[in-house]
């Protein structure tokens, strides 16, 4: 991953709050409503030979139920007879029952070794679904959610080899040319695995697009595959289709073909050779300094610069650039300066737009270049961390906060993956560019705020559990905190049998539910409307978080949840419930 820009999650200290007191059991009535199913939900269940954790995650511990974000309150799932079912809520207390929007061509039946049929809506006319067999489809559905516009037309089918699930997948339009890029997830024998679990996961990244002049037929342009060792908690396109998010326990990596491999190995052999760097750089709280050696026939007319807010090119004679690309940070161009000095270098200076902001690298994905740090810089950053470092263990028990204790932390604080990390990838280098080491973060859940925006993911620091944003074309704010769930974190930790967790896309609650019967949400705090005193501290509470518990009456386990702002819905494998959470506006 050399190369990759090393960054970190910044919490906004405003959406946190430190004096949070937990969650009062509220024993307010929720309304729930329940619909029996015409026939059961297709569930797959793990064979012998799906024995491994991986197995569980992906495909055990899987979603059956499907929530279309473009349209509120509008969930589908697949039954038994390869029925897309849908249900669409108006009002609670005339609930429809599930209708038929579309019907799988295969025998589901007829195929051993499938997967449960997986379906993602790329977009509000778009829909990418996959029968567990191995085949994709896209469907081309009009208006969802309404019987009189929806209709669901296949306009690409295609047998891609073995079972997989859809985890993700976007709809786009490039080179006037309508694309769909589309995630496969699947886990696969590795013979080469010997001391593992003998098996891997891939991600197939797959664009689509629709033939040209006129042609209605589409058809894959590309396919990327990319290879790790445990299933990712999240993966998500960017919604241009030029990227991918991965966060997971362990590393994924693109898979090469024949003449990739030839090509990397000729760059090896070139790499092998010491080169110089092709310029040096510093940089100090408010500018950046760029010294670029130039051959002795240049002249200053030979040289040409051009300076952007967020870009740089340098060009020599009519050579192409020997410096182009975009800059880490955005800089005051107008202010940006360059010199030839008497030993023929060429030294440019950017005025950074944002000061005192650390710059990782100047180009980004550029790294022909090198870095030179100041003594200064370097004492400085030593004693800015030279509070975390001492030569004894917990010098000064006696002070007010002492170090933390490992022995004081309780048995829910523990998570296995303390390893994670949140990979971006480009899409045309299949070269990892941000990558953030997660450590204690444990991933908690995703969510869809805004379906024209990559999927938020949810994680946990410390008690809190921290909702982040993922914005593909802001590189200064790629990750943006925009909810926390006060104490989530260390209450769902305390849920041993809980099986998924969401919250609502305006961030008013979060819930979870078991795997069999109970759901809990936890509401946002809200003012009181009585006076409400802290006894022990003998002072007003002016809010109150408050936690309620639904009971479904099903013996069945949960195989589906999905939360909207104003209700959640669970699904069993005869019935469908809907719990009232907030009244509509």
């Amino acid at each position: 991953m050399a190369g990759a820009a090393h960054c970190s999650l910044q919490a906004k200290r405003l959406l946190l709050d430190p004096k949070f007191e937990g969650y009062k059991l509220s024993l307010e009535p929720l309304a729930c409503y329940q619909l029996g199913l015409d026939a059961a939900v297709a569930e797959v269940q793990l064979r012998d030979d799906q024995y491994t954790l991986d197995h569980m995650r992906a495909f055990g511990m899987y979603n059956y139920l499907h929530l279309d974000s473009w349209y509120q309150d509008n969930v589908y799932y697949v039954d038994q007879f390869g029925r897309i079912m849908n249900l669409s809520v108006t009002l609670d207390t005339a609930l429809q029952k599930p209708r038929e929007v579309f019907r799988l061509p295969t025998d589901l039946t007829a195929c051993d070794d499938r997967l449960c049929a997986s379906m993602h809506f790329s977009s509000s006319t778009w829909v990418t679904l996959s029968d567990g067999t191995g085949r994709l489809y896209l469907i081309k559905s009009g208006k969802r959610g309404s019987s009189a516009s929806e209709k669901w037309e296949i306009v690409f089918n295609e047998e891609l080899g073995g079972p997989f699930i859809v985890a993700h997948s976007v709809s786009f339009v490039k080179s006037d040319a309508h694309s769909l890029a589309v995630l496969l997830l699947r886990v696969e024998k590795d013979e080469l695995d010997t001391k593992g679990s003998g098996f891997h996961v891939t991600l197939e990244w797959l664009t689509i697009a629709e033939r040209k002049e006129g042609d209605p037929r589409y058809e894959i342009i590309k396919r990327r595959v990319l290879q790790g060792k445990s299933v990712p908690h999240y993966a998500a396109i960017e919604p241009s289709g030029d990227g991918l998010m991965i966060v997971s326990h362990k590393s994924f990596t693109f898979m090469q073909g024949e003449s990739d491999k030839l090509e990397e190995n000729d760059d090896a052999e070139v790499s092998n050779e010491k080169k110089d760097p092709l310029y040096y750089w510093q940089q100090s709280q408010d500018d950046v300094t760029i010294t670029v050696h130039l051959p002795q026939d240049i002249t200053k007319d030979d040289v040409k610069i051009r300076f952007s807010p967020d870009n740089i090119c340098v060009t020599l004679k009519d050579q192409p650039p020997l410096m182009e690309g975009k800059l880490y940070s955005s800089v005051d161009h107008e202010s940006c300066t360059w010199i030839i000095r008497e030993n023929k270098s060429l030294e440019i200076s950017l005025i950074k737009k944002n000061e005192g902001c650390r710059w990782p690298e100047l180009i980004i994905g550029d790294t022909r270049g090198e870095f030179i740090m100041d003594p200064s810089q370097c004492s400085e950053i030593a004693e800015s961390l030279m509070h975390l470092t001492s030569e004894v263990m917990n010098p000064n028990p006696e002070k007010e906060n002492p170090p933390c204790n490992a022995q004081e932390l309780e048995e829910c604080d523990a998570f296995l993956e303390d390893g994670a990390s949140l990979c971006r990838f480009d899409g045309d280098t299949l070269k990892v560019t941000h990558i953030i080491n997660l450590g204690s973060n444990q991933y908690l859940f995703s969510v869809v705020v805004n379906p024209r925006e990559m999927p938020c993911f949810c994680l946990r620091h410390d008690v809190d559990a921290l909702l982040w944003q993922p914005h593909s074309d802001q590189p200064e704010n790629m990750w943006e905190h925009i909810a926390t769930f006060n104490a989530l974190g260390y209450v769902q930790a305390s849920k041993q049998d809980k099986k998924f967790m969401a919250c609502a896309p305006d961030y008013s609650y979060a819930a979870l539910c078991e795997c069999l019967r109970r759901v809990f949400i936890y509401r946002q705090p809200t003012p009181l409307a009585t006076v409400l005193y802290n006894r022990k501290e003998g002072r007003q509470v002016g809010q109150v978080a408050k936690q309620l518990v639904a009971t479904l009456e099903a013996n069945d386990p949960i195989l589906g949840f999905q939360a909207t702002s104003e209700r959640l819905f669970v699904l069993t494998t005869k019935t469908l419930f809907l719990i009232k959470v907030n009244s509509g506006n």
